[in-house]
């Protein structure tokens, strides 16, 4: 990982509309599936800013 780390990186969920149902289902899901799936919706709508 880069010097620095995530430390020096902002992630901005200002404006989304989804619902964490939308993104995790209504269904339970471990909590290693949650990290995935934030991290493609944080991929999808390009939202880390460094």
């Amino acid at each position: 990982m880069a010097r620095g780390g995530l430390k020096n990186m902002t992630v901005n969920f200002k404006g989304r509309e989804e619902t964490l149902e939308q993104i995790f289902s209504a269904k339970p899901i471990p909590v290693t599936q949650m990290t995935k799936k934030i991290w493609e919706v944080i991929k999808k709508f390009k939202l880390l800013k460094k």
